[in-house]
């Protein structure tokens, strides 16, 4: 499922350029990890990190979940440089 959503990510990401590095992290599902105009399953350090559950990722991915709502209802957990999540809207928006 994460593979899925890493390559749904990818073709996002074609042609567009993302300054910095993003980790998805959904626990014991596996993690997606943005870096380098890429969308990968493999785990590494990154800028920052968004903790969420799998569920709660394509919510936020689909627009059924606000990211700052997510955040008000715990339903995901931001740490690192924020600014590199800020950047996440203009890039899958």
């Amino acid at each position: 499922m994460l593979q899925d959503i890493a390559d749904k990510m990818q073709t996002e990401l074609a042609g567009k350029s993302f300054d910095g590095s993003l980790k998805f992290d959904c626990g014991d599902d596996g993690v997606i990890v943005l870096a380098d105009n890429t969308a990968s399953t493999q785990d590494r350090d990154t800028d920052c990190t968004i903790r969420l559950s799998q569920d709660n990722l394509v919510k936020l991915l689909t627009g059924k979940l606000n990211p700052m709502t997510g955040v008000m209802m715990g339903k995901l957990k931001i740490s690192g440089n924020m600014g590199v999540a800020m950047k996440l809207g203009q890039l899958l928006g």
